[in-house]
């Protein structure tokens, strides 16, 4: 004996439809867990390196952020609200620790205040041969030196 279940997914024909289901990824809440969400972001759309903290910022309305390849600045940005062009404190407060653990040619950063610090990771993002493996790896290493600071 067979039983037919029909799933709310199920057409009369016998063919299935796609159902669109919202979930709201959450957002981190400590330093460690910011690094390690830019890290995935990285990880899954690619380290972007140019002028603009990701690709076609004016002209592509349509992508979502977190499908599109971010720079280091962008992807903690993101990772925290979800809009690499929105402020908060948790994302300013790692910019502010990565910045720190940073060098572009030698040196740490020029200004200290939130700009040249957001300008210091992205010139350090900018490098040529700066590979997205990279970016990612100082994310997690930044994310495992904050837990042990912590």
């Amino acid at each position: 004996m067979t039983v037919n279940l029909i799933r709310p997914t199920d057409l009369p024909a016998g063919h299935r439809r796609t159902v669109h289901v919202d979930i709201t990824i959450p957002r981190p809440t400590c330093l460690a867990g910011t690094f390690r969400a830019a890290a995935r972001v990285l990880a899954a759309n690619g380290l972007y390196q140019g002028g603009d903290y990701f690709p076609n910022a004016l002209s592509d309305v349509h992508t979502p952020f977190a499908s599109r390849p971010l720079s280091v600045v962008a992807a903690l940005r993101c990772a925290v609200e979800g809009d690499p062009r929105s402020y908060s404190l948790l994302a300013d407060e790692a910019l502010m620790v990565l910045a720190l653990r940073l060098e572009v040619d030698g040196e740490g950063p020029e200004y200290m205040d939130l700009f040249g610090l957001e300008d210091h990771v992205d010139s350090w993002g900018d490098a040529e041969g700066r590979t997205t493996e990279s970016a990612v790896a100082v994310l997690y290493a930044a994310a495992d030196a904050s837990e042990v600071a912590a």
